[in-house]
């Protein structure tokens, strides 16, 4: 129970402070529009914290990665086949047409390649701190 806890309280506070920024600084959102964003958000990231990180589990314990570059690899490999397909029914759900769920996946691939080991780095150490780490 405290490795679901601390899979999705890192989860949310991963990516709540990553995209509310992006949001903010990149996109140049107005506050309020960030603040209901992130607040949708968080159902989701409570549903697929534990799940991802019980999957990102499978594929360290699979691969068993042991140096440096090899753990990005994975990271990005678990954190690929986990969050896109999920980023993608959401879009369909949400009504988004078959072109521009194409072209969002493809560019948020190379997002989620980049973010995937700082948030694996940051889920191993939350998970540390709490006494529940598995690596």
């Amino acid at each position: 129970m405290r490795l679901t806890l601390v899979d999705t309280l890192s989860t949310i506070f991963f990516f709540t402070v990553l995209a509310a920024l992006t949001e903010l600084y990149v996109a140049g959102m107005e506050p309020a529009a960030v603040l209901k964003t992130r607040l949708v958000m968080i159902p989701m990231m409570v549903l697929t914290g534990r799940p991802y990180g019980a999957w990102r589990d499978w594929f360290f314990a699979t691969t068993k990665p042991t140096v440096s570059w090899s753990k990005s690899l994975i990271d990005g490999i678990a954190f690929l086949s986990f969050q896109l397909p999920v980023y993608g029914l959401t879009l369909w759900i949400t009504g988004a047409a078959l072109t521009e769920i194409g072209t969002l996946l493809a560019t948020t691939a190379v997002l989620m390649l980049i973010i995937s080991r700082p948030f694996g780095l940051f889920l191993q150490t939350m998970r540390r701190l709490a006494g529940v780490g598995l690596e």
